[in-house]
């Protein structure tokens, strides 16, 4: 009896930092120039992060869901989600991301740091009409409110496109560049 109470205290112990969500805050400038903070969470047992940039009308929420490959923005503001898939070459796994966060080591990065990595999308002015079809966080998240998927442009320059575009800088890790009319209305 008192090795299996053992066992069980000791189990828990060890799978608990697996499955905890792990935070980390991190204030300074937003896209606009103005103050913003962004906070991250990972969690290990859904295999999903979130990343929150709280700035007033100019907010948004990401999730980046390891299990379907899919990526979400949220944009408060616009009253609009966007959906498209990972770039697995691009983006950090989950692990490194959740090791970048333990280790505080996404604290203090910013302007002075190297430059993020830059990816563009193309945004399809089509609505999503099946959101269960991008996976249950995703689908939760973006239910209500007008989604749209977007395609990578690969090796696309940002003074190249004539085409609206929204920005996004995430952790000084990632810059994402949504563009079409449907990011701008």
């Amino acid at each position: 009896m008192k090795l299996t109470i053992i066992f069980a205290g000791l189990l828990g112990v060890f799978l608990t930092p697996a499955l905890a969500s792990s935070d980390i805050n991190i204030g300074g400038n937003s896209n606009s120039g103005a103050s913003g903070q962004q906070s991250v969470s990972v969690n290990n047992e859904h295999n999903v992060a979130n990343v929150d940039n709280n700035n007033g009308w100019d907010s948004w929420h990401a999730l980046w869901d390891y299990n379907t490959n899919f990526a979400a923005i949220r944009l408060f503001g616009k009253k609009k989600c966007v959906v498209h898939r990972m770039n697995k070459n691009v983006m950090p796994s989950l692990q490194t991301l959740d090791t970048l966060i333990k280790e505080k080591k996404l604290q203090g990065k910013g302007p002075e740091g190297p430059p993020p990595k830059g990816l563009m999308y193309s945004v399809n002015p089509e609505g999503v009409k099946d959101l269960n079809k991008l996976g249950k966080p995703i689908a939760n998240m973006c239910r209500g409110i007008p989604t749209y998927m977007a395609e990578e442009i690969e090796g696309a320059s940002l003074f190249l496109s004539s085409e609206k575009c929204f920005g996004i800088n995430i952790l000084w890790l990632l810059n994402f560049s949504y563009c079409g009319d449907t990011v701008e209305d």
